[in-house]
């Protein structure tokens, strides 16, 4: 999958769920590093652009 623009708010399912159960993510800063919220216990990650890029499965929504 090829991730060309990413953009705050998106939503998506990244390869490797939470630990909560959850794998649905929202972005909430983008850089160098991305910054997501999970949106079943709220808990925010951030990553190397580069790792989540191929952690991604599907982008859910976009706003």
């Amino acid at each position: 999958m090829i991730i060309e623009k990413i953009e705050l708010g998106d939503k998506v399912m990244l390869k490797k769920g939470h630990p909560c159960g959850a794998n649905e993510w929202e972005v909430i800063r983008v850089g160098a590093d991305i910054k997501v919220k999970c949106l079943g216990c709220g808990r925010i990650v951030m990553m190397p652009r580069k790792t989540y890029i191929k952690s991604v499965k599907k982008i859910i929504s976009g706003e």
